[in-house]
């Protein structure tokens, strides 16, 4: 028994609707997270207060702990002079392992036959549905 061949104009149809009622149900978790969130920041700043005025880092209760710590981000204005840094002072583990995929390709194309040692490569294609 041959299956029967589905139209593209069938296919391009559902995965639309497919892709609308995802969209959909994206937007509405989002917003009701949204709400949770807003909560749960003013909830946060209240047990910090609480901390702060028990000059507390930690504060047991019967339902749970609050502890407060210090944390820090550390992030640049001046890229050019931060890179500077790292080559000056021979610190690359200062950068994340991560390569940018577009300045990558880029160079790849402009110099073929000079591919970093140990480069790996996934190719696959994809496939786009644009409406009517």
């Amino acid at each position: 028994m041959e299956k029967e061949a589905v139209s593209a104009d069938r296919l391009v149809s559902v995965y639309i609707k497919i892709r609308d009622q995802r969209a959909k149900l994206k937007e509405d978790f989002e917003n009701e997270d949204s709400k949770l969130k807003t909560q749960l920041e003013l909830i946060r700043e209240k047990m910090d207060d609480l901390c702060k005025v028990t000059n507390a880092t930690s504060l047991k209760t019967n339902t749970g702990t609050i502890i407060r710590s210090l944390k820090t981000t550390y992030f640049t204005s001046d890229w050019g002079s931060f890179h500077d840094f790292v080559l000056e002072h021979k610190v690359p583990e200062l950068f994340q392992q991560r390569i940018h995929q577009g300045n990558l390709k880029q160079w790849i194309e402009e110099h073929p036959s000079l591919i970093p040692m140990g480069l790996n490569t996934n190719s696959s294609y994809e496939i786009s549905v644009r409406r009517k």
